[in-house]
């Protein structure tokens, strides 16, 4: 960035706009480029990786989420994304990106690097729970990195992550994200040799002081104007979000399908927005004079933003070019410009006038819009808060602008900080995390209620027109994600777990046929099968998971046809036991990649020979009865986690199993029309 800048603006300086444009152009393209081909090389890169994230924290197995090569495409090309000008940020990716390197450690190998980690002595952290948790922690250490919020960042996990959280999993989150700020507080800091803290560079958006000694910095009628800017904030993020859904739709059928489309695409939008970005400057005639007649009682804070402001065809250290020190700068310094500045009436200086802020806007805002889904790394975070800082600051400079009397309404930063925060709160719908992100990122406990009355009235606002940006990604993605609260059809009408649950359900019996089993794996694609005594009835006995199946026949754990025949030769399968030919701690060595059905090499001779699944078969799965209502179903399967969920009748037979597409709104609808006692006159099929 510090490479772009110099060179453009020394161009500019010298009045060659045609060179410096081309310049321009070239390296923000080349950086886009760039950004663009390791999104080629790893698609799940694109994006800011929340809503991947959220999908695999509620129990969805999204292929190369956490992966090392996803992690290394995404913090190289987020790199490049940010300085190539286009209107993203760090912060998501950087969520992602803590989610990777948590589940890294959490299993002690990589298949990216070909052996394992010494982590890999630590075999209790390697299955599908401990790996969740994991995630979660790694996306709260994210945030804390982000935006130097190690509460905040617990709290997102919470309430945009985990589905299933407990005490256990809080204080891990808390102790990763504490040692998360301890590096953040080392490397900043370096400077000083472990002296005193400078206090400027432990707050992302800098220092809030008062204005006023000891009172607070607006006053408390204006928390019904915080209120509006929240509800407008609101009505920007569900414009917002209902742009970019269609957008995303046009991608879908146009772009995604194609990696050289989703590059060209790349190349195209950034040509637009760096045109747009040299324009707009142009367009701004006026020049500002630097506040220099006030630097005297101006915080070394203020000096540095001061220092920051572009000329842009102005006089160097003299005046300014407003809307060019809004694009022709990095987006955290932006903010801080937006947040910092004093305005607090009419006699004040105007840093940044309501004309200004109104051409930086509008055009912002609808870049954002099309930039967020192309196939580079990117976040949403800062373009969110850096066009919401520039609405809160119009709206402050306008409230200015009607009352004559100097210091009736809040310092413009003030308004700025709310504008962010509401934009922020109208696209995500977020609210405690964000409220607590805000105020750590601020250091200034003094917006807490405004905070948090501006994000709710974003919220309600929002979620009157459309869901949060992420939630509409997952939805058009068509992933089977569940949400915190039951559908609303299910509240609505009386349906039990009889009704949506599948009767196709394809069960083994507790000592099977190698070659039956073979067969079944062959035949379907399931993950877990239950376990059917067949001798009383048809009881659930227990359940075996695919991979289990897999790994048993790979290593071909089974007897031969007479071994498991009663002493009488009836033929008969005898009480007498196998003891187990593969230790349990051999089959779970190899998670999460175990051996699939098309590694299995099954020889003539072996398929009569008898599998013994009683001593790996889960004899304690979670079950439901039939007549069990929707909303303890759905309640039970998503809290805990599950995949699967066995439906059983009062005799604890298998009638059916409910996986998590027939949770969903659609096939809640459908089981409407089915009747409640559908299942009763349907047949089972057992295998």
């Amino acid at each position: 960035n510090s490479f772009k800048w110099n060179r453009v603006n020394g161009l500019l300086e010298a009045s060659y706009f045609g060179t410096a444009y081309l310049n321009f152009l070239g390296i923000q393209t080349t950086y886009a480029l760039i950004a663009a081909l390791f999104v080629f090389v790893e698609p799940m890169a694109a994006g800011s990786g929340i809503p991947e994230v959220k999908c695999f924290l509620n129990g969805i197995d999204l292929p190369r989420v956490v992966r090392v090569k996803t992690l290394l495409c995404k913090v190289l090309g987020v790199s490049f994304s940010v300085a190539s000008g286009l209107p993203c940020g760090k912060e998501g990716p950087m969520v992602h990106s803590g989610a990777v390197v948590a589940s890294g450690i959490s299993q002690g190998r990589t298949k990216f690097w070909g052996v394992d980690t010494s982590f890999s002595k630590f075999s209790d952290f390697r299955n599908d729970r401990e790996k969740r948790d994991f995630v979660a922690c790694g996306a709260a250490a994210g945030v804390c990195s982000a935006f130097g919020a190690p509460i905040g960042g617990v709290l997102f996990s919470l309430e945009e992550g985990a589905s299933y959280w407990s005490t256990k999993l809080t204080w891990r989150a808390f102790f990763c994200a504490m040692i998360t700020l301890v590096t953040l507080y080392t490397l900043k800091n370096l400077d000083s040799w472990w002296g005193q803290a400078n206090i400027e560079k432990l707050f992302s958006f800098g220092e809030f002081n008062s204005l006023s000694g000891e009172a607070s910095n607006f006053s408390i009628w204006e928390l019904l104007l915080f209120i509006i800017v929240g509800c407008l904030g609101g009505l920007i993020g569900a414009c917002f979000n209902a742009a970019n859904e269609h957008l995303t739709i046009w991608r879908m059928t146009r772009v995604n399908h194609s990696k050289t489309r989703r590059v060209v695409e790349v190349l195209v939008v950034s040509m637009v927005v760096t045109t747009v970005s040299f324009i707009l400057p142009l367009l701004w005639w006026r020049c500002t004079d630097l506040p220099n007649d006030i630097m005297d009682w101006m915080t070394n804070q203020e000096k540095n933003l001061v220092e920051a402001l572009v000329p842009y065809q102005c006089e160097r250290n003299v005046q300014y070019n407003e809307v060019a020190s809004l694009i022709f700068t990095d987006a955290d310094v932006a903010i801080k410009q937006l947040f910092h500045f004093r305005e607090a009436g009419q006699d004040d200086l105007a840093t940044f006038s309501s004309a200004a802020l109104f051409i930086f806007f509008l055009p912002y805002i609808t870049m954002a819009t099309f930039v967020y889904g192309v196939g580079v790394p990117s976040g949403l975070f800062v373009p969110s808060l850096l066009s919401g800082a520039a609405f809160g600051r119009l709206c402050g400079h306008l409230l200015h602008k009607l009352d004559h009397d100097s210091g009736t309404f809040a310092d413009s930063g003030t308004y700025a900080l709310m504008g962010a925060a509401a934009v922020l709160g109208g696209m995500a719908r977020m609210t405690i995390s964000l409220t607590v992100i805000l105020l750590e990122a601020t250091g200034d406990m003094q917006y807490v209620l405004p905070l948090m009355l501006t994000l709710m009235a974003a919220r309600f606002t929002g979620n009157v027109f459309n869901e949060g940006l992420y939630d509409i990604h997952i939805q058009l993605r068509k992933i089977p994600f569940l949400e915190a609260e039951v559908p609303s059809l299910a509240e609505h009408h009386e349906i039990v777990a009889g009704q949506v649950m599948s009767t196709d359900v394809k069960c083994l019996r507790p000592v099977e046929r190698a070659g039956v089993v073979h067969d079944l794996l062959r035949s379907c694609s399931h993950g877990t099968f239950p376990i059917v005594d067949t001798s009383s009835g048809g009881t659930l006995y227990g359940t075996a998971s695919r991979s289990t199946l897999c790994t048993l026949l790979q290593r071909r754990a089974f007897g031969q046809p007479e071994a498991l025949l009663d002493e009488h030769g009836t033929g008969s399968l005898g009480p007498r036991r196998l003891s187990p030919l593969v230790q349990w701690d051999a089959i779970e060595k190899v998670y999460p990649r175990y051996p699939t059905i098309e590694d299995v090499d099954m020889a003539p001779g072996d398929r009569s020979c008898w599998l013994d699944l009683r001593p790996y078969a889960n004899t304690a799965p979670y079950t439901v009865n039939e007549t069990a209502s929707i909303q303890r179903t759905y309640r039970l399967f998503r809290t805990l986690g599950l995949r699967h969920l066995c439906v059983v009748n009062h005799n604890n037979q298998v009638v059916g199993i409910i996986t998590r597409k027939d949770l969903m709104p659609e096939s809640l609808a459908a089981s409407l029309l089915r009747g409640r006692n559908a299942h009763l006159h349907e047949v089972h099929t057992l295998t």
